[in-house]
């Protein structure tokens, strides 16, 4: 994480809860803020294929020069939740998965959404507890990570943070996602 030129895929998502996709837009981006490329994937709203998915988008960018990759959270399209390990463990790179408000946790809402919600707890408790990381901004971002330190974490999070709490590659994934994503709102995916 310390050499120049430092490369990141930033991954956001854009969906409504009543499509049965979400829309994952993934930018490339060094370390000097230069856009280096981007990616469309998607992923099923309430599945269980958010690593998967995440994988493929990056596969399909086909390339050997990014050096991390940064999502912007861990439960994605309401509660599709990512591995952060075997993401990373699949992608061979250190993945952090952001968010950016104190939350007690989504066990009750996964226990009112799902019938049978004992994989989808499990997937969540898997995660384990978030690392609280103050920004040299000032703001407070809270990261679970994997093939990562907590200090390169900060430092990786701060290298690509210009103002406030979200870092470049994933505020500019989250506009190119909500720029491509369906715009009707039913559930045809």
């Amino acid at each position: 994480m310390e050499k120049p030129g430092i490369r990141v895929l930033g991954v956001a998502e854009s969906f409504s809860p009543v499509q049965r996709f979400s829309t994952l837009a993934g930018v490339v981006m060094r370390s000097d803020r230069v856009i280096d490329g981007f990616a469309i994937g998607k992923a099923s709203v309430g599945g269980d294929d958010a690593s998967r998915s995440i994988a493929k988008l990056f596969r399909s960018l086909r390339r050997n020069d990014v050096n991390a990759i940064m999502i912007s959270g861990a439960i994605l399209s309401l509660y599709n939740i990512v591995d952060v390990d075997g993401l990373s463990r699949k992608v061979r790179l250190p993945v952090v998965c952001l968010t950016y408000k104190e939350t007690a946790g989504i066990e009750d809402a996964i226990r009112r959404h799902f019938t049978s919600p004992e994989a989808k707890l499990a997937s969540y408790r898997a995660l384990g507890e978030r690392l609280r990381v103050k920004l040299r901004s000032g703001r407070i971002v809270f990261a679970r990570g994997s093939g990562i330190s907590a200090a390169e974490t900060k430092a990786l999070v701060d290298l690509f943070t210009l103002q406030g709490s979200i870092p470049e590659p994933v505020r500019v994934a989250r506009m190119l996602a909500r720029s491509v994503a369906p715009r009707r709102s039913s559930r045809l995916g």
